[in-house]
C-alpha cells in the first residue's frame, strides 16, 4: 500500500461552535469579532470539518480585536463543556476518569489533527499534556488558556465536581499581568514550560463514574473508530508528515523525539507507518527533498537551505542532495529556472 499523499490537517467545528456561544455570553459580536481577526467572514457553524493552519491567523489577532488582553481566559470562563461529538459522549459513558482520558487520547484527532495530547503518570501525580502544534508559530496564549478552563469543566463534570488540580503548565510565555490567571485557576500557572498541562493526583484516575455506560461506550467506541478511519488527512502519516515539516531545523527530528512528541512509543511509530505503505526514514527525507527545493526555488542562499533542512554542516547536505536528485543544489537550482522561463 502506497501512502497517501499530503493533505491539509482539519479540525471539529465543535470547539468553534462553543467559542462563538462564549464570545456571545461576553457581549461580542461572534460574526464582528472572525471579520476583525481574519479580515473575512466566519465560516457557516454547519461545516463539520475546519482547516488546522487557520487556527493561529485567529488565536494570535483575537486580543487586539476584542481590547482583551486576557480573552483566552474570559472565553474559557463563560465557555459551557456541552456534549457535540461523539468524543464527548464517550468521555461521559466512561467507566472512569481513567477510561474518559483514554478514550480522549484514542480519538483526539476526531478534534483536532494538531493535537499531541498524552497522559503520563508518575508516583502520586498524573499529567494530562494539551498540545497543539502548528507549523511556523510558536504555542497560542489565547487559545490554550481557553481549553484548558474547558478541559478542567469536562474533568469536573466528569467526576462529578470532585476533580481537583495541583498545577497547571503553559508552554508560552509569562504575561505581563497574573491577576486573572490566578482568579480562574486558584493558582499562579507555570509558564515557558515543555507542555501545556495539568497535573493532578493520579488516585482520582480511577474514581467511578456516575453516568458510566458500558454498552453505551462500546457503541460509542466503535462509531469513533470509524469516523477516525474516515479522516484520511489526520491519519499518523499526515500528521508525522506535518510535525516533521514543523521541527526540521528547528528541533530533533529523529525516530525518539518524534514518538515521543506524538505520545507514542518507537516501535508503534514504525507499526503504524509500516500499516500505511511507508518508514519513518522514508518519511523524513520526503519533508527534507520538498522543503530544500522549495527553498531554492526561493532563492534561499545554499548553506541556509541545508541548515533549514536540518543538516549542520554543508557536505552530508550536498551528499544527501545529489543522492535525491543526481545533480548539486546549484546546478538543480539553474534547472529550476530554466523551467520557469520555459514555462
Amino acid at each position: 500500500m502506497q501512502p497517501i499523499s499530503s493533505a491539509p490537517l482539519t479540525h471539529s467545528a465543535t470547539l468553534r461552535r462553543l467559542l462563538y456561544e462564549a464570545m456571545a455570553d461576553l457581549g461580542l459580536d461572534p460574526t464582528q469579532v472572525y471579520r476583525d481577526s481574519l479580515h473575512r467572514p466566519r465560516p457557516p457553524l454547519l461545516v463539520s470539518r475546519l482547516l488546522h493552519d487557520e487556527v493561529p491567523q485567529f488565536w494570535r489577532s483575537l486580543a487586539a480585536a476584542t481590547g482583551d488582553v486576557d480573552i483566552g481566559l474570559h472565553l474559557g470562563e463563560v465557555m459551557k463543556p456541552r456534549l457535540l461529538d461523539v468524543v464527548g459522549y464517550l468521555l461521559l459513558a466512561s467507566r472512569d476518569l481513567g477510561e474518559a482520558l483514554q478514550s480522549f487520547l484514542r480519538f483526539q484527532h476526531i478534534l483536532s489533527g494538531g493535537f499531541c495530547a498524552q497522559l503520563r503518570e508518575q508516583g502520586e501525580h498524573a499529567w494530562l499534556i494539551l498540545d497543539i502544534h502548528y507549523q511556523g508559530y510558536p504555542p497560542l496564549r489565547q487559545q490554550m488558556e481557553c481549553l484548558m478552563l474547558l478541559f478542567l469543566k469536562l474533568m469536573a463534570f466528569i467526576t462529578d465536581d470532585e476533580f481537583r488540580f495541583l498545577g497547571i503548565e503553559f508552554r508560552h510565555a509569562q504575561p505581563v499581568r497574573l491577576r486573572e490567571h490566578r482568579r480562574l485557576f486558584g493558582l499562579t500557572p507555570t509558564f515557558d514550560s515543555e507542555h501545556d498541562a495539568v497535573c493532578f493526583p493520579r488516585a482520582l484516575l480511577s474514581r467511578p463514574s456516575r453516568t458510566a455506560n458500558a454498552g453505551l461506550h462500546a457503541m460509542l467506541s466503535k462509531h469513533a473508530e470509524e469516523e477516525l478511519r474516515e479522516l484520511r488527512e489526520n491519519d499518523l502519516f499526515n500528521r508525522l508528515r506535518y510535525l516533521l515539516g514543523m521541527r526540521l531545523g528547528q528541533a530533533d527530528c529523529s525516530l525518539r523525539a518524534c514518538a515521543e512528541s506524538l505520545g507514542l512509543t518507537e516501535g508503534a511509530l514504525q507499526r503504524g507507518l509500516a500499516g500505511l505503505g511507508s518508514s519513518f526514514r522514508e518519511l523524513r527525507e520526503e519533508v527534507c527533498r520538498q522543503r530544500a527545493i522549495d527553498l531554492l526555488g526561493d532563492g534561499v542562499a545554499i548553506r541556509e537551505v541545508a541548515r533549514r533542512c536540518g543538516f549542520a554542516e554543508l557536505s552530508p547536505f550536498y551528499r544527501a542532495f545529489r543522492r535525491w536528485f543526481g545533480v548539486p543544489p546549484e546546478r538543480y537550482r539553474q534547472q529550476l529556472g530554466s523551467r520557469m522561463e520555459e514555462a
